[in-house]
């Protein structure tokens, strides 16, 4: 009888019911200020590596969109599932912008935390109310871009998990730049850190080619590839555990990268962003083609748990019966952007098809504003001081002052630079793009959908 129990218990062990009661962990690794500056998207400069695996281990997404190119109002996007004007977090969070999700949002924090997870952030939150993003481990201190220390932090938050299966998101700082350039003084003599040479990066369309851009690309770089050791190292510390190949881990962005063109606008180079996603029966090296949207994150990762959702319908779509697939039917995503720091309110709606972009710039009368660290950097200063006279191959004009609405090709023109929405050969595509943007504004109780309609007599203004 003995040895019947043992043979039963094994038999148990490998049945498929077994392996349907095995902890489900998930791993949320976000990256601040990266484009699609990476490896395993083509890059031909920047090192990479750990992405470039992790993309070999799951499924890489060539169509991924934020919603919006900022960072709170992303991140809200991606922890909520909600379009910023619907959770409300408009702007920044952190003082003196002070924006914050309304009270009766729900969000992966909270959501996984009543389902039983053991939720925790690292590094970056920048998100609020403590109430709505209660997570219950939120580790913060001696981080920053101290990658070792974040790995560190990890460790310790997976052994603290007992037997409960996790959810934790890491938000690194690098890219993102800092007081003076992006950090890198303190990594001076740090034999792994990768530098970069100015004169083989890539001046991308949206910035002019001078020593002084170059410059800002080349530490932005070294600032990139110390982002990927850290996740090398975090999932050095998932496999030890022993807990990788049960683990969902999501890598993307919450913006493109801090130059002018990019982040806080809605060109592609603002929230055209990188998506890996690896987890337990998915295909490896494979690609998907077909369009994601931040806003399907959330939905994602409630359905690999089986997690009870919000009281509410979330707008986006879960990302799971696409990963064995290389495209899928969607036919748009969206994205909503109201401001950046509470001094630079310009609302813009957009939607983006596989092969077409409308942006609806909703108060297209004022001047395009400045976020404060990309004021200051090297690549907008030195077109401030006149050494030059364009950003790239858009004019400084046609940055600074939008029309109200931008049509573009994305196939003939992926870098956005010739504006078709008053090419009367592209009139019925533009019909076609603003009724679906209404109507997604309608769907979504967009409180700015009363500025962008066909009988606004100032918007139509020209």
């Amino acid at each position: 009888m003995r040895f019947v129990g043992i043979f039963a218990a094994l038999a148990l062990l490998a049945s498929p019911l077994h392996a349907q009661t095995k902890q489900k962990h998930v791993l949320l690794l976000i990256a601040d200020d990266l484009g699609m500056d990476v490896g395993c998207y083509g890059h031909p400069v920047i090192q990479t590596p750990n992405l470039d695996r992790l993309a070999k281990k799951g499924v890489r997404f060539t169509k991924a969109y934020s919603t919006v190119a900022s960072c709170s109002p992303s991140r809200a996007a991606i922890f909520t599932g909600l379009y910023s004007h619907q959770n409300g977090m408009y702007g920044l969070h952190h003082a003196p912008h002070s924006q914050q999700s309304h009270a009766w949002v729900q969000s992966l924090a909270n959501l996984l935390r009543a389902g039983g997870y053991w939720t925790g952030i690292i590094d970056k939150v920048h998100v609020g109310p403590t109430s709505v993003y209660d997570w219950e481990a939120v580790i913060t201190k001696g981080t920053g871009r101290d990658n070792v220390a974040i790995a560190r932090h990890a460790k310790e938050f997976i052994a603290q998990r007992k037997d409960r299966p996790f959810f934790l998101t890491v938000g690194f700082v690098d890219p993102h730049r800092a007081a003076v350039g992006f950090g890198n003084e303190a990594f001076a003599k740090d034999p792994a850190e990768v530098r970069y040479d100015p004169a083989k990066v890539i001046v991308p369309p949206h910035l002019p080619d001078t020593p002084e851009v170059r410059k800002d690309l080349a530490e932005c770089y070294q600032s990139v590839s110390r982002m990927d050791r850290g996740v090398g190292l975090v999932l050095k510390e998932l496999e030890d555990a022993g807990l990788l190949d049960d683990t969902l881990i999501i890598f993307i962005s919450d913006n493109g990268i801090p130059f002018p063109g990019a982040k806080t606008t809605l060109y592609n180079a603002g929230i055209h962003l990188p998506l890996l996603v690896s987890g337990p029966g998915h295909r490896h090296g494979g690609t998907h083609k077909g369009l994601a949207s931040w806003i399907d994150l959330a939905p994602t990762i409630l359905d690999f748990t089986s997690v009870k959702g919000p009281k509410y319908t979330l707008p986006g779509q879960s990302l799971m019966p696409v990963l064995g697939k290389e495209t899928s039917d969607r036919d748009a995503v969206f994205g909503s952007h109201q401001m950046h720091e509470i001094t630079m309110a310009y609302p813009m709606r957009t939607i983006v098809t596989p092969r077409w972009k409308l942006i609806a710039n909703l108060d297209h009368e004022k001047d395009f504003p400045f976020a404060s660290d990309l004021w200051a950097s090297p690549s907008w200063q030195v077109v401030r001081s006149g050494k030059a006279k364009s950003l790239g191959e858009k004019s400084v004009e046609s940055f600074l002052r939008r029309p109200k609405e931008e049509l573009y090709d994305l196939e003939s023109d992926p870098h956005e630079l010739k504006n078709l929405a008053g090419n009367k050969d592209h009139a019925s595509t533009l019909s076609e793009l603003r009724t679906r943007l209404r109507q997604w504004q309608a769907d979504t109780k967009d409180p700015w959908q009363i500025v962008y309609r066909e009988e606004d007599v100032r918007f139509n203004k020209k």
